[in-house]
C-alpha cells in the first residue's frame, strides 16, 4: 500500500483565504531521470513520509524562504503528490503568493539519499529522507510542478497584505 501522512482532516482544517491558499502538486515522478540523470523508484518515499507529519515549504532552497507547509504527502503510481498552504504568517508567503500568481509552477525535493545505486548518467534512488519541498521556476524534474493553485485565492492573499 502506498505511503500518505496528512495532519489535515477531511472536513479542510486548512482552508484557503485572505490567510492562506492551498497548492498542490507533484514534487517528483517516478521512473523518469531529472536533468542530472537522477531516477526515483516507486517507494523511495515511503519511509520519509510516514516519520513527518509536515514539511517546510521554501522558495528555492533557501531556509530563510519559508513560505508555508506541506501537511499531505503521498505517493501514487506517477510519484510524489504533495497538498499544502503558502501562508501569509510565513516570512515568505506573501512572496510566494506573488510568484505562484506570476506563474512560478515548479517543484523540487530537498532530500538526502538513504539507498542508491549508481549508473552510467545518473543515480537511481530507492530510499530518500526528505528535508524540505521548493516552490521553484526550474525544477530538476522538469514535470514536477504545480498542479493546483487557485489563482483568486492566491491574489486575495496578496491583496490583504500588501
Amino acid at each position: 500500500m502506498p505511503a500518505r501522512r496528512s495532519t489535515a482532516s477531511s472536513g479542510g482544517s486548512i482552508r484557503n483565504g485572505a490567510d492562506r491558499v492551498i497548492i498542490e502538486g507533484y514534487a517528483a515522478l517516478f521512473g523518469v531521470a531529472d536533468t542530472e540523470g537522477d531516477v526515483i523508484h516507486v517507494g523511495a518515499f515511503r519511509d520519509s513520509i510516514v516519520a513527518r507529519l509536515s514539511l517546510p515549504m521554501l522558495l528555492r532552497h533557501d531556509p530563510r524562504l519559508v513560505a508555508g507547509a506541506w501537511h499531505e504527502l503521498r505517493e501514487d503510481s506517477r510519484g510524489l503528490h504533495v497538498r499544502g498552504a503558502i501562508t501569509a504568517e510565513a516570512p515568505a508567503g506573501f512572496l510566494a503568493a506573488r510568484f505562484v500568481n506570476a506563474g512560478m509552477d515548479g517543484l523540487s525535493i530537498g532530500f538526502r539519499t538513504r539507498a542508491q545505486r549508481m549508473r552510467p548518467g545518473g543515480r537511481d534512488l530507492y530510499d530518500i529522507d526528505l528535508i524540505e519541498i521548493s516552490i521553484v521556476p526550474v525544477p530538476m524534474a522538469p514535470r514536477a510542478r504545480l498542479i493546483r493553485a487557485p489563482n483568486q485565492d492566491v491574489a486575495r492573499l496578496i491583496r490583504a497584505h500588501s
